[in-house]
């Protein structure tokens, strides 16, 4: 066999193996990490033997590490953790100090040797950003205060991150003073790159955006050709690869594109993640693996329940509430898959052997599974122990009041007829979110202060779940795409009041049998006629219903409202 066709051998081994793993993780609620990095202990060293690591796997697990990093700098927008910065930042900072103590105490006592329990310090001390973020989103609980909490905390450490990524790229750990002038050259040509990432979310990448957003190829290419920009623009600057991708992700995460370009980017991310964790695992053999199996155990079992306490003790430090401070730490136990990254970094670099690899990798498996079972029953655990919290709670114990998105109003696209009937909402419902993906409707829109806006494309899950759908009580949407209605329709609470457009009169009396309050056939009514509506439903339900029934009867020959 040719190396061209050995090469796409392995390549289609790792992502037909990695997909059946990652199917299976997602059935028994593991983080899909996991399976990742299960694809290259089953088809590595470690057990089958049938791929290598090879100039290609290497090529693309850069690639998937840059990627990673530029899509954690798109999620972190400032707007999110603004109304906690101060309490987010005291508890991040002294988080970071505590943490990395307790994870510099616990190799030293199992043996390790000075250099190894550094690099171990160094790899334990992060949340895994990627599974925190999605097990959270998936049970709605990224906007309350707890998730809030974690978030900000965890954009604190993953600028520590790469920083330690950045460190380790220039070989010298063990000279005081190049590691103190290697930190101060860090820091300075960090920030000026940041300065120019954040003057760039201010000036030019709004007008850049508008102008490619109606293209979606050229929408996506842009985002990638600006990663690819501060990518280079680091590695001229003797910075690794890794800052120039968060810093670009970063400057991207603050305007208002944000939502829209992540999931563009998401989908070759996490081809990529495939090959990068899996290549990671590659290189593991059995005896790195196993070699420290008792110490991963006992160290994954003292550092969960450090890591939870320390947070616990510094969110009720912040005087929050014991519900808050025990839902916050219980998210934040595991190691992150980043300390595989450090720790590659690390072995490549030559400050420690591989079989320190397969010790934080099996640290990384153990901790990541066990704490998406935590994150996945939090409220359920906390039920258990409240009881014991009491001791906890006082009268100075509050928690900071967000701005959560609940029993609001959802409009789906942005014409004439919505901005008929805005007044209208605007008297009925203090929160309302617009969803349009019309660049021309972005400047004004996004500085509405009365209205949170999304770009996007409202058939994207993750904007569905940005907009709180869910849990909104009147939606409208104004637009023609029968998907986008099916959806509403299924995924909206029964008691949700639902005013959708229809193409076709047999959609509409199909929305109608659905549950819909009120469908809008496509040119065939006026934005007058609409708010007239809308005003009487939030006047005299009863009468509304009646002149909805007579338009039923009117329009869709004896179409009946389920």
């Amino acid at each position: 066999m040719s190396l061209e066709a050995t090469l796409a051998y392995d390549l289609a081994l790792l992502i037909a193996t990695a997909t059946t793993l990652g199917f299976l993780a997602r059935k028994t609620g593991q983080p899909t990490i996991v399976a990742y990095i299960a694809t290259g202990l089953v088809l590595g060293p470690v057990m089958l033997n049938l791929v290598g690591e090879s100039e290609l796997t290497k090529l693309m697990s850069e690639l998937g590490l840059g990627f990673l990093l530029f899509l954690l700098g798109i999620e972190m927008n400032i707007d999110d953790i603004r109304e906690i910065l101060r309490p987010v930042t005291n508890i991040a900072i002294l988080q970071t100090i505590l943490q990395t103590s307790l994870a510099f105490i616990i190799p030293l006592a199992l043996g390790f040797t000075m250099m190894e329990t550094v690099i171990i310090a160094l790899c334990t001390v992060f949340g895994a950003t990627p599974v925190i973020v999605k097990l959270l989103t998936d049970k709605d609980e990224i906007t309350t205060l707890p998730g809030k909490i974690d978030v900000g905390v965890l954009i604190l450490q993953d600028i520590y991150l790469v920083i330690i990524l950045a460190l380790l790229s220039a070989g010298n750990l063990t000279d005081p003073i190049a590691v103190s002038y290697t930190l101060a050259k860090i820091f300075v040509l960090m920030s000026l790159v940041g300065g120019l990432s954040y003057l760039s979310a201010r000036f030019i990448l709004p007008g850049l955006f508008r102008r490619v957003a109606e293209s979606k190829h050229a929408f996506f290419i842009h985002g990638v050709a600006w990663a690819f920009l501060f990518i280079s623009l680091t590695i001229y600057l003797d910075l690794s690869v890794e800052v120039g991708a968060f810093l670009a992700g970063l400057g991207l995460g603050q305007i208002p594109y944000r939502e829209e370009l992540k999931e563009r980017i998401r989908p070759i991310t996490d081809f990529f993640m495939v090959i990068f964790f899996s290549s990671i695992a590659l290189t593991i053999t059995r005896s790195d693996l196993l070699i420290y199996w008792k110490e991963a155990i006992i160290a994954s079992i003292i550092l969960m329940i450090g890591n939870f306490l320390i947070m616990f003790y510094l969110i009720d430090r912040e005087n929050f509430t014991p519900k808050t401070s025990f839902l916050g730490s219980i998210n934040m136990t595991q190691v992150s898959e980043f300390s595989l990254v450090v720790g590659g970094l690390a072995v490549a670099q030559g400050f420690v052997e591989s079989e320190i690899l397969g010790y934080l990798s099996l640290m990384a498996l153990l901790t990541m599974s066990t704490s998406s079972y935590l994150i996945n029953y939090n409220q359920q655990i906390y039920k258990r122990v409240e009881p014991y919290l009491e001791r906890f709670n006082s009268e100075d114990k509050k928690d900071v009041q967000l701005k959560e998105f609940e029993n609001h109003a959802v409009i789906i696209g942005y014409n004439n007829i919505v901005k008929r009937v805005l007044p209208v909402i605007k008297q009925e419902y203090s929160d309302i979110i617009i969803v349009d993906r019309n660049p021309d409707n972005v400047e004004k829109l996004s500085r509405d202060p009365d209205l949170e806006y999304i770009y996007g494309d409202f058939n994207h899950g993750e904007i569905r779940k940005s907009a709180g759908l869910k849990r909104a009580e009147f939606i409208l949407s104004v637009s023609s795409n029968a998907s986008t209605q099916h959806r509403i329709l299924n995924e909206t609470n029964i008691k949700s009041t639902r005013f959708l457009e229809a193409k076709r009169f047999e959609d509409a009396a199909e929305f109608y049998e659905r549950g819909a309050e009120y469908v809008m056939i496509e040119d065939a009514i006026t934005a007058e006629k609409v708010s007239e509506y809308l005003e009487l439903y939030i006047e005299d339900p009863g009468i509304f219903k009646e002149e909805v029934e007579n338009d039923i009867e009117t329009f869709l020959w004896g179409g009946k409202r389920g």
